[in-house]
């Protein structure tokens, strides 16, 4: 008899149950996530009507897959190059969020009398909000158009940056079991310096990679590489220490990066929809509905805590970063919820052993009623926003939107902010490249040269001049490299003050080059008179290849910026404007009334008030257009304008089906049909445009007939004459009313 293995069996289960649910609440329009835990729940342990999964140790696995699945998909929506762009507004938005998330969700687990960990995880949980739901709220309700969209998504980038930053402070301190402040400042620092790594090492890596194997790539080789890389992550990340999801994530963010993303994307879709479904499942399964009767009162207050905390923090952040009071009432009541982020930080409490068992329940219940509350939230928002208006007396509203509109401004550098920018991103990546270097060649090159090639003394000075080899151009980058010339002169010679600190930073480079190169030797000698020959030659080899060296690092740097700037390049997009006004990408529908008419005609301007910027129209870019400019299906419209003047033009471009049209015309009753022409036929001696053909069967006539002679596609003038067999193509229940008439 054939056994079926249990993880099998578990698969089909868990599978069945979750596309019994999606259907479920498919049909009622709820999040689909919401289906997947209900699923979980009616397939675990705690509920015995049905079959329940029986290796929970194998569901585990495939909840692990999941997760790396789920991360990798949010960082291929993440990328560094968005978080650079989200600006001063998504970023104090967020940090102000998430720092008063942090306190109230602690303050509400201590004042349930919980334990301190649970406590620092509550407040964990409810620091980061739904990167699914916001979306898919956003998408039903035809709110991504709208200003304050665009702030809560910049929000959102920033708060996937810091969950990750969470789960390496909570394992930290889960490990730990106590606020170890030094423990706390190596684990930042270790994150930031393989971050800063493999976000380097990857950009200058992968896309050169995708681009020479481009020719190569059909869709299966692209899911097969595109799994292959974040599968190697993963490994790289769990190597040194982090979760195997941060991994996932950092591969995703570095593929956001390439001119593949958009491909991966869709390429890995499925597989992330099908093991995300796995994932949320199983956090269904470990959902206690004992445990939820219990806790109803702290799900409540937690619940009440989540709304009004993210809307309070969330407003008071949109505020301070100088939004206008509507958009930051509306970026408040979009974040009023938790997800998919809050369930991992749950699961790491329960996987290390560090948090109550009530807490993933309650955390799971939570997340639950929010994403109920979410769109009715969205929805109230604006109508909310004009009750506190008419409320708060007219100073304040006045007061605020002077304060909006001076923090809108444009802010100016000073030649010392400019130069010292550049001069620590110089430091700092130079730095992290350095150290890297040094550790792969003392802990990797020189074991493998002394096993393999050549042991004792000899191998260890190849070993040694190997890797100064490769550290050359860094060094001569960090040491010697000329950064932000205006601003350099500018600050030497129109201030004469300046000059001692101009000086003193570049012998600090110098200073900092030769401890990275005493450093490296170091790790193999630790005789004074070996370091100092060492340290004389390569700062002789730096001076005087230095015209080399700079030839060499410029083709690095070059590369590793055209394949930063390749994805922005070929999605370019103008900058945001200033007070109400801001941008939208719309897409001419085939059925838009707009198709085939020129701006001028058209007079959007004049009638609605807002400015097409672009028109991309495939490959071709048209900015600015001009009068003459004419409209055509499927292209994408950049326009200028406020949320109640693109609400008005959506609907125009969108357009919409002429109830009298034959928009419903059902395909099948196109058929090929026959008919044989006579003298008393009414389209005898008639020609094929005066026939009345195609009115009568909304059809064509394809071919004739006629004395043995076969006709393709015949001429409009063509005349039918007796005996003619005529093949039309069109609705076979109007032919028969031509056929009754001959």
């Amino acid at each position: 008899m054939i056994h079926l293995p249990v993880l099998i069996t578990d698969l089909g289960l868990i599978l069945a149950a979750a596309g019994v649910t999606t259907l479920l609440f498919k049909r009622i329009k709820q999040p689909l996530v919401l289906g997947y835990i209900l699923a979980g729940l009616l397939v675990g342990p705690h509920i015995k009507f049905i079959p329940t999964v029986t290796d929970k140790e194998s569901i585990n696995i495939w909840a692990e897959i999941g997760v790396i699945f789920l991360l990798f998909s949010l960082g291929l929506e993440f990328s560094f190059k968005k978080l650079v762009k989200v600006g001063g507004s998504a970023s104090i938005t967020a940090i102000v969020e998430v720092v008063f998330m942090l306190l109230i969700g602690f303050a509400a687990g201590q004042l349930m009398s919980w334990s301190v960990m649970d406590s620092i995880f509550l407040g964990g949980i409810l620091s980061v909000s739904s990167t699914t739901i916001i979306i898919r709220a956003f998408e039903e309700l035809g709110v991504k158009h709208k200003k304050f969209a665009g702030l809560v998504f910049g929000v959102l980038i920033v708060e996937d940056l810091v969950a990750i930053l969470l789960l390496v402070l909570l394992s930290t301190l889960a490990v730990s079991q106590q606020f170890a402040g030094t423990e706390m400042l190596i684990s930042i620092l270790k994150l930031c310096f393989f971050l800063i790594l493999w976000f380097i090492g990857g950009i200058f890596l992968i896309p050169t990679f995708l681009k020479a194997t481009k020719k190569l790539m059909n869709d299966e080789t692209m899911l097969i590489v595109s799994i292959a890389l974040c599968l190697i992550m993963v490994l790289l990340a769990v190597k040194v220490g982090f979760s195997p999801a941060l991994g996932a994530f950092i591969m995703g963010s570095i593929l956001a990066e390439t001119t593949q993303a958009e491909r991966i994307e869709h390429l890995t879709k499925s597989v992330k929809d099908l093991f995300a479904a796995i994932f949320f499942v199983s956090v269904g399964m470990l959902i206690d509905p004992k445990i939820l009767i219990d806790y109803a009162g702290p799900i409540l207050v937690i619940t009440i805590a989540t709304v009004l905390g993210k809307f309070l923090s969330s407003g008071l952040g949109a505020l301070i970063s100088g939004q206008p009071l509507k958009t930051s009432v509306q970026t408040g009541m979009s974040l009023a919820q938790i997800g998919e982020f809050s369930f991992i930080i749950a699961t790491l409490g329960l996987s290390l052993k560090v948090t109550s068992e009530f807490l993933y329940p309650i955390a799971v219940a939570v997340s639950a009623i929010t994403t109920f509350t979410t769109p009715y939230l969205i929805k109230a928002s604006e109508p909310f926003y004009k009750f506190i208006e008419r409320s708060l007396p007219k100073k304040w509203i006045e007061g605020l939107n002077r304060y909006s509109s001076s923090t809108a401004g444009i802010t100016t550098l000073s030649d010392w902010k400019v130069f010292l920018k550049a001069y620590t991103f110089n430091t700092i990546i130079h730095s992290v490249i350095l150290i890297s270097i040094v550790v792969l060649g003392s802990k990797y090159v020189q074991p493998f040269i002394a096993e393999h090639l050549i042991n004792g003394h000899n191998g260890t000075v190849i070993s040694l001049l190997l890797t100064l080899m490769i550290m050359t151009p860094f060094l001569w980058a960090l040491a010697l490299r000329k950064m932000e010339r205006k601003a350099y002169s500018n600050l030497w010679l129109n201030k004469k003050y300046t000059r001692g600190p101009l000086v003193a930073l570049e012998i600090l480079r110098i200073a900092l080059a030769i401890c990275f190169v005493g450093f490296l030797i170091f790790q193999f000698y630790n005789t004074l008179i070996s370091i100092a020959i060492a340290l004389a030659l390569i700062l002789a080899v730096m001076f005087i290849f230095s015209r080399k060296l700079q030839a060499f690092y410029n083709r690095l740097e070059n590369r590793f910026l055209y394949n930063l700037n390749a994805r922005e390049a070929q999605n370019a997009q103008p900058e945001i404007l200033p007070w109400d006004t801001h941008l939208a990408e719309l897409t001419i529908a085939p059925e838009s009334k707009l198709v085939g008419f020129t701006l001028m005609e058209l007079s959007i301007r004049e009638k609605y008030g807002v400015n097409i910027a672009l028109i991309e129209r495939g490959k071709i870019m048209i900015p600015t257009p001009g009068r003459d400019e004419r409209l055509y299906p499927h292209d994408k419209i950049l326009v200028i304008g406020t949320d109640d003047q693109l609400a008005v033009v959506k609907e125009l471009f969108e357009g919409a089906v002429d109830e009298t049209s034959h928009a419903d015309f059902p395909k099948n009753d196109m058929t090929l049909q026959k008919i044989v022409v006579n003298s008393s036929s009414p389209i005898y001696g008639h020609s094929i445009r005066n026939s009345g053909i195609r009115d009568i069967t909304q059809g064509l006539v394809v071919g004739i007939e006629r004395k043995g002679e076969r006709i393709l596609n015949p001429d409009s003038n063509i005349v039918f004459e007796n005996d003619d067999i005529v093949w039309i193509v069109g609705n076979h229940k109007k032919v028969p009313d031509l056929l009754k008439k001959t």
